[in-house]
């Protein structure tokens, strides 16, 4: 079992994990969404949660991460935020909320660290959104940023495939890097691109990258954890690694439930008062 060199940090912070990028240490993020789950994830050591837009799909059963609401958002996060004590909470801003608008950007990012006492916010997009993190940022709250395949832009894409294989858009990839990375962002995840390009960004800027579907070159990586650990199936990319059949435990679980209901081997006498 790997043993971090910073296992006995009280708290990851964005200057701890600065420290990991250049000690060579990788960084582990996971998806979180609500208390029980994210106390599981700091107990057994994640660097970042993440209170993912995802869950608009996992958890309310949207196709795309666009419906989620700030105030549904902000409702996740204040309850994964009850259960974490050492790793870094980052939350997702959802769609509408800093699009165009550096002003509702400000607004939007004060609410969710106010109201669920969150880490840091995550913003989608390159230079079209610079204003809103400059803006973020001068009220002192950290951004992290999201490049690559930008779920919130799925509409625009017409598709989820692998982003930036082509020049004209791996250099537009590589010069937004490095804007954000100027900007004063965190952080970047890297979402879905050639694992050469993401090695190349991870190279060239000073901040940690963070990979999901990116290679193993980046300096860390990130999955939705209902995906790592089986509970959906229905979503298998090249990127995702399983590490648990969920899915089929649980069943089995309520399958057994009900028959030792329906059975009246359940309760026993032992479970009655």
């Amino acid at each position: 079992m790997f043993t971090s060199g910073f296992s006995s940090v009280k708290k990851i912070t964005t200057h701890v994990l600065q420290e990991m990028k250049l000690r060579g240490e990788k960084i582990a993020m996971l998806t979180g969404y609500d208390f029980s789950m994210a106390k599981i994830l700091d107990d057994a050591g994640i660097d970042i949660v993440l209170v993912g837009d995802s869950a608009s799909n996992v958890i309310a059963g949207h196709k795309t991460t666009i419906p989620i609401t700030l105030n549904e958002m902000i409702f996740l996060a204040s309850s994964v935020m009850k259960a974490v004590n050492r790793a870094l909470v980052v939350v997702d801003m959802p769609f509408g909320t800093y699009q165009g608008n550096s002003k509702e950007a400000l607004n939007s990012a004060i609410r969710i660290m106010k109201e669920s006492g969150v880490d840091a916010v995550k913003i989608e997009g390159g230079r079209e959104v610079v204003e809103s993190i400059n803006r973020i940022l001068s009220a002192g709250i950290p951004v992290m940023g999201h490049l690559g395949l930008t779920p919130q832009s799925i509409h625009k894409f017409g598709t989820y495939i692998v982003r930036a294989t082509e020049k004209e858009e791996a250099d537009r990839l590589i010069e937004d890097s490095r804007i954000l990375d100027d900007t004063g962002c965190f952080a970047v995840v890297l979402e879905k691109i050639p694992a050469k390009l993401a090695t190349r960004v991870t190279k060239e800027i000073k901040i940690p990258t963070i990979g999901i579907g990116a290679g193993s070159e980046v300096d860390g990586q990130v999955l939705v954890l209902y995906d790592m650990l089986g509970i959906t199936q229905d979503f298998s990319p090249r990127f995702l690694r399983r590490y648990h059949n969920l899915q089929e435990e649980i069943k089995g679980s309520v399958m057994s439930y009900i028959n030792d209901v329906k059975t009246v081997n359940f309760p026993s006498k032992r479970e009655q008062y």
